[in-house]
């Protein structure tokens, strides 16, 4: 059928092709991306946590590390500095100081010793964050760790807390008792492991959609993971876009083989008879 015919298919179809081998090479490099960043998390957890000591222990080595203050670069601008990157949030005393990355380091070293862990965001009244603490799962309990001040929650007997515990006014006052200048606004009134408020959805009530259909849904995924590593975010969004465009050709494939009824480019059939040619042995006449 002549090419002037059908051209918005065309044109779909083309653009589709491209943007299928766009998202394919973004998704090569987001991989490779992430395993480098993993690579050094690693590395860098290796140095400071033993792998051998249980898990209350490993939390206590990376706060120490965290206490000890060694040799850190000092950022002229600190507000240059990519906040969702690992290697930057390890290596600058800056972000080491400031709630949401020093919590952010935290968490990638946690994981990279083997611990489960997720964010807090401690809500103020009118829904904004005024903290950013740790949660870290030891003997089936989710205790909360605060990395910037580099401690586990307590209390007066030294049993780990948890945001549950910590709703308790009594309770809380004994955990920050021992803890200087801890500001008592820090409290466990109101929190969120997402904060969608800040999405760009205009009134579009998801929060309260997401808790009608699944109120478990903010604890059934570890969105600091995607939310805080640029890397992972990156990965996560190209492999769901190189699905999205491969059921897409394949829909479009459907609809130009049984309905349109216009030739193509079979990739996969020249990729077969290239592959029979290549590895077939000749036929010998006589």
């Amino acid at each position: 059928m002549p090419t002037r015919q059908h051209r918005p298919f065309r044109v779909i179809w083309w653009s589709s092709n491209l943007l299928l081998a766009a998202a394919f090479l973004l998704m090569l490099y987001s991989c490779q991306r992430e395993y480098s960043v993993r690579w050094y998390l690693d590395g860098f957890s290796d140095a400071i946590v033993p792998n051998s000591l249980p898990p209350d222990q490993k939390v206590e080595a990376i706060l120490n590390w965290m206490r000890a203050e060694p040799s850190r670069a000092i950022a002229s601008d600190p507000d240059a500095l990519s906040k969702r990157d690992p290697e930057m949030t390890l290596t600058y005393k800056q972000l080491l100081n400031v709630c949401g990355t020093a919590t952010n380091a935290f968490l990638n070293l946690a994981r990279s010793s083997d611990l489960q862990v997720r964010r807090l965001l401690l809500l103020a009244p009118d829904g904004t964050t005024k903290h950013v603490v740790a949660e870290v799962l030891i003997d089936e309990r989710w205790i909360i760790v605060d990395p910037t001040y580099r401690v586990i929650m307590k209390d007066a007997q030294g049993r780990y807390l948890t945001r549950s515990d910590l709703k308790d006014p009594a309770v809380f006052s004994q955990a920050i008792s021992v803890i200087p200048n801890y500001p008592r606004e820090y409290n466990y009134d109101q929190f969120a492991h997402v904060r969608l408020a800040r999405l760009p959805l205009g009134v579009f009530p998801l929060q309260r959609v997401l808790d009608w259909v699944y109120p478990q849904w903010d604890e059934a995924i570890d969105w600091s993971l995607f939310l805080e590593r640029e890397s992972f975010f990156y990965l996560v969004i190209s492999a769901s876009a190189t699905l999205f465009f491969v059921l897409l050709r394949v829909v479009l494939a459907w609809y130009a083989d049984c309905r349109l009824r216009i030739s193509r480019f079979h990739l996969r059939r020249y990729f077969l008879r290239a592959g029979a040619a290549l590895f077939t042995a000749p036929e010998i006449k006589q």
